[in-house]
This record gives C-alpha cells, sequence and structure tokens, in this order.
C-alpha cells in the first residue's frame, strides 16, 4: 500500500503568526499591553538564561590575602577565574544601602570601609561553573595561626578533596562543622574553618 502526500502546499503557503496562534487576534497582540507581555516575557527568559548560567560562587574569608594566595595559587594550583558578570552590579553589597545618598557615604570610613568593590580579593576556579572568592576579615586563629573561614560545608569540602589529591599535609580537627589544618611548604599551619550556622 503506497500513501502519496503532497509537500507543495506546506512550502508554498507561508506560515504567518496567526497560524500558530489562531485564538490570539494580531491587533491584541501587537497592541501596546500585548506588546509589554512580549517584552516581559523575553525579559524573564534572558534573566533565566543569565542565572542559570552564572557560576555558583563559594567565599572564603581570610586572615591574610597575601597567605592565602599563596595557598590557592601554589600550593592547590587552583586556575585563576574572572569575577562573575553579576558581582560587577555589587547586588549583594548595595542591599541595605540602596536608600543612602553616595555623597553621604564618602564622609563616613567605618561604612565606606565595608563597602568594596567586587573585584576586590582574589577569585579561583574551583570546578566547571563553580568558583571560590577569596577575600579579608577572618581573626588570626590560636598561636597566630593563618584562619580560612568559610559558611558553607560543600566549599571546604572541595578544598579538602583537593588538599588531599595533593598531597598535602593535613589534620582534620572535627567534621561537623568541618575544622582542618594544612601544612605549607614554609612550615606554616593554616586553619580551614567552617562557621557553624
Amino acid at each position: 500500500m503506497v500513501i502519496a502526500v503532497s509537500v507543495t502546499p506546506f512550502l508554498l503557503n507561508p506560515y504567518t503568526l496567526g497560524s500558530f496562534l489562531p485564538s490570539l487576534p494580531l491587533d491584541s497582540l501587537f497592541s501596546t499591553q500585548g506588546i509589554m507581555v512580549m517584552l516581559l516575557a523575553a525579559y524573564a527568559g534572558a534573566m533565566w538564561m543569565f542565572l542559570t548560567s552564572a557560576p555558583k560562587v563559594y567565599t572564603v574569608m581570610v586572615s591574610d590575602l597575601e597567605v592565602a594566595r599563596q595557598l590557592y595559587e601554589g600550593l592547590l594550583d587552583l586556575p585563576a577565574a574572572e569575577v562573575p558578570l553579576h558581582y560587577y552590579y555589587n547586588y549583594e553589597q548595595t542591599i541595605g544601602a540602596t536608600g543612602v545618598d553616595p555623597l553621604y557615604l564618602g564622609s563616613s570610613p567605618s561604612f565606606s570601609s565595608k563597602m568594596t568593590n567586587a573585584s576586590d580579593g582574589l577569585w579561583y576556579q574551583l570546578k566547571k561553573n563553580t568558583q571560590l572568592h577569596v577575600i579579608t576579615g577572618a581573626s588570626l586563629g590560636s598561636k597566630n595561626q593563618q584562619r580560612h573561614v568559610c559558611f558553607d560545608h560543600d566549599c571546604l569540602e572541595l578544598i579538602l578533596m583537593r588538599v588531599e589529591m595533593r598531597g598535602l599535609k593535613f589534620k582534620i580537627r572535627s567534621r561537623k562543622p568541618l575544622n582542618f589544618l594544612i601544612k605549607d611548604y614554609e612550615g606554616r599551619i593554616i586553619e580551614l574553618a567552617e562557621v557553624a550556622n
């Protein structure tokens, strides 16, 4: 049994927008409200694409940025990463200051020192689509040990896995919250600690 199908009517009749949306009149689609709805839908799609492609960022606070650079670049051999696009806009640092006039921020050293540039610190690629942002702000540990503090358990797990892969000397002090020590090549003890919530 042979069935003959003619393809020419499909090729000769161009499809219009009305053929895909037969119940929607074109005058309402191209009205001001229709265009606004289409723009909002396009904006929502663009934001979804932007946010799903943005890398996950873990932040570690350290007591000395130069010692941290030697650890992450030297011992752990983490590749440097670009500052993610959503960090250029300083969204997490301006949440509490949206109603404050920038004219008043310059004369207040206590407030302006807290408002830092997003690119400050060190940026490393932990794994695909996961970055590490290293900033200053942690106090020294006991016996003036270097200290790296993180609020995220998964971040410290990734760093510990990297330490194990590189064959560095380390000692796990506790699993919950995760706290471990690393000895660098200069004999310094660096404490990496998870802050318990």
